[in-house]
């Protein structure tokens, strides 16, 4: 359960130490991190070898082989060293670094798998499972590795250091204690609204198959085509941690209000813009993507949370630097909370229009609650006429200037880029023009 949390407590626990004690080099913290992750992964992995017996037997149905489980658990200790790992190069903004070794487990990965595959494959779909679980193991061994070697270079950079007292042990638990509690608690509840939802339709008077297929068209359709333009955001959202934390332990609250107003600008500019090419252009994405229409609506009625999602993830990141993880996690515990009461009490009532109610109150809850607690905490300014009322007017008046330039009612993949291209072009001279 203590493995949850130890990439962020790395990146607090050296963030601080390089802000209060330049001079002390992070070797003292980084050693405590890391055998705080053997430890605990070690233990998960001896856990998780004892109840595998358990998990196959109740759980699974003997369905699934026992030796899964037991790579699974091999791996843990090596997962846990690399999280916390990854955590220290953000902390010190070498997230070239990470990037590099997520390129080389997935190489890895890639490369292990296949061969595993064409070698274990004709002898039947179990060993065809087992060579996925091995290479992803393998990779995840391979990737720790590689990490640790990139970190004994970045450490030969830091020779400089003095006698260090702090507990470090002390602040990894205060992070990991209370964010690994509220994440199985997360977890659970998850779990119990995903499994509510099928159940709940059936009561509409769905049968089974429908049930689950309405379920899946929303969760695996049109949630990941609507969710992909956020690489953008993501890019930079994780970095968050490091910035502010930095930002807190100086006590510069000017500068935390200023990068606040800063990264809420950036967002929501992109948000609506990407707000617009799925309100307007769906039918063509779904042809491009699915080459069919029936996800189309789902993609115009979904496509305005786009404003919540993203700003949601910039403002947790936000939050989880200013040392208010465990708040961040009373939001989604509370969203779970309010979702499941609506799961089940709506979709037995409006079917999958419910359904799509509770997704439009839960992330508009999350983000909210989430936007008020960082207020409260910075007392950042909320620019509504520059951030969304002048996007807004930017995103029709875009989409109209294209179609009048481009009069083309195809819906073909080559239609669709040139008009996407003419959009975003006029919508961000729009907002050079507006001054947003």
């Amino acid at each position: 359960m203590l493995l949850l949390g130890i990439n962020l407590a790395t990146t607090r626990i050296i963030t601080i130490d390089t802000t209060y004690h330049p001079e002390n080099g992070t070797k003292k913290a980084m050693r405590k991190c890391l055998q705080y992750s053997l430890i605990f992964g070690i233990l998960a992995g001896i856990l998780l070898t004892i109840f595998t017996p358990i998990i196959c037997s109740y759980f699974v149905h003997n369905q699934v082989s026992k030796n899964l489980f037991y790579i699974i658990s091999i791996s843990l200790p090596f997962i846990s060293m690399s999280s916390a790992l990854n955590g220290y190069f953000t902390a010190l903004r070498k997230n070239g670094k990470n990037a590099i070794c997520r390129i080389f487990e997935q190489f890895v990965k890639m490369i292990v798998t296949a061969y595993l595959l064409s070698f274990f494959m004709p002898t039947g779909l179990e060993y065809a499972s087992l060579s996925l679980v091995l290479g992803e193991a393998i990779s995840e061994v391979s990737s720790f590795f590689f990490t640790f070697f990139l970190y004994k270079l970045e450490k030969r950079k830091h020779k400089k250091k003095i006698a260090n007292n702090t507990n470090y042990m002390k602040a990894i638990f205060e992070i990991t204690i209370p964010v690994s509690i509220t994440s199985y608690i997360r977890s659970g509840l998850s779990s119990l609204k995903q499994l509510l939802i099928p159940l709940r339709l059936e009561k509409f008077g769905m049968n089974c198959v429908d049930a689950i297929s309405s379920y899946g068209v929303i969760n695996g359709m049109a949630m990941p085509v609507l969710m992909f333009p956020e690489v953008v955001i993501n890019s930079f959202s994780g970095l968050l941690v490091t910035e502010f934390t930095y930002y807190q332990t100086k006590q510069d609250f000017i500068a935390i209000r200023y990068i606040i107003s800063k990264i809420f600008r950036v967002t929501l500019l992109f948000s609506i813009g990407v707000i617009g090419l799925f309100l307007f252009y769906s039918d063509s994405i779904n042809l491009m993507v699915y080459n069919n229409l029936d996800i189309s609506i789902y993609l115009k009625v979904l496509c305005p949370l786009l404003l919540f999602m993203y700003l949601d993830s910039i403002v947790d990141n936000i939050l989880k630097g200013l040392n208010k993880q465990v708040d961040v996690m009373k939001c989604n515990i509370l969203d779970l909370f309010v979702s499941i009461f609506c799961i089940y009490i709506l979709l037995p009532i409006f079917g999958i229009n419910g359904y799509l109610f509770t997704i439009f109150l839960s992330e508009i809850l999350n983000c909210g609650i989430s936007i008020l607690q960082l207020k409260h905490f910075t007392h950042f300014k909320f620019d509504f006429k520059n951030w969304l009322l002048k996007p807004f007017i930017g995103i029709f008046l875009s989409y109209f200037i294209t179609e009048i330039i481009i009069q083309n009612t195809c819906n073909d993949t080559f239609s669709f880029l040139l008009k996407s291209i003419f959009y975003i072009g006029f919508y961000f001279l729009y907002l050079l023009f507006c001054k947003c």
